[in-house]
């Protein structure tokens, strides 16, 4: 437990002698009044960063299903103009073969201005926008065209930032977003951590602003769902494709598939065994 005060009294350090920067668009960040100033931190976040090494070139050279999988449980680094850091746990990954998946956006193999970050090395971010209006985040990995989306985060700090970014996207006044609705769906786990297009092509592994660090608790094969993905429509068999995968009974995942659950149960899998 001294371990784990000592560092709360550092975030709280940090957050009380921070402040947010008067800036455009997603990135406008301007203190709530009469908000705790205080660091929000779920139980997994109890490693500091300058112990926590940064993930490199050879974790994101996987094949794709197997990165979808190994990104469970792993944290991603958000840092802010302003300095201050998001953490969020990954908790929901969908896996895009590219070539013959026909749900990819790199289908046939066709490479575009759109996804060219898909045909990158290996830890490279493909952000797109759907509707014109919101942004989605993936990864690429081993395999021409293939990349991991990041479906759901677990916030695990600095998470007023996140409600201040996921209002400022918003154009309705809404009320204030619980801990779990912060990241639980790709674009708003991108709203939350103020990703946008000008992320798209950079990489993981040498990027300043955004990065990720190893999970303290790497999950077993039986805490992890593997189910189909969602929303993408009619692609014959790959709409059926066990290809999402996320952390069972982790209440930040955005969709679970309760009839794969109970299967697993009636195997006797059972979270955590």
């Amino acid at each position: 437990m001294p371990r784990k005060r000592k560092l709360l009294a550092q975030l709280s350090a940090l957050q009380n002698t921070s402040s947010f920067p008067q800036i455009n668009a997603v990135e406008q960040l301007n203190t709530t009044p009469g908000a705790d100033p205080s660091p929000k931190s779920s139980k997994y976040f109890v490693v500091e960063k300058k112990n926590s090494p940064q993930l490199q070139e050879d974790f994101f050279n996987q094949p794709c299903v197997s990165l979808a999988r190994s990104f469970l449980g792993q944290i991603l680094v958000r840092k802010l103009p302003d300095g201050r850091e998001l953490w969020g746990r990954i908790v929901e990954t969908e896996a895009y073969l590219g070539g013959e998946d026909e749900a990819s956006h790199s289908k046939g193999g066709k490479q575009t201005q759109r996804n060219a970050a898909m045909f990158m090395k290996p830890g490279t971010l493909y952000v797109y926008q759907i509707y014109g209006i919101y942004f989605c985040m993936n990864v690429s990995s081993q395999g021409e065209g293939a990349a991991v989306l990041l479906r759901s985060l677990e916030p695990l700090q600095g998470l007023d930032a996140m409600r201040e970014l996921r209002r400022a996207s918003r154009k309705a006044p809404s009320r204030l977003l619980k801990d779990w609705q912060l990241c639980n769906g790709p674009s708003k786990l991108c709203q939350a951590f103020g990703i946008d297009k000008a992320f798209d092509q950079r990489d993981l592994t040498q990027d300043a602003a955004i990065w990720m660090v190893p999970g303290q608790d790497p999950p077993g094969e039986q805490d992890v769902v593997a189910t189909t993905r969602i929303g993408i429509g009619n692609r014959g068999e790959w709409a059926q494709k066990p290809l999402r995968f996320y952390l069972r009974g982790n209440r930040f995942v955005s969709v679970v598939d309760k009839k794969i659950e109970r299967e697993m149960a009636a195997r006797g899998h059972s979270p955590g065994s």
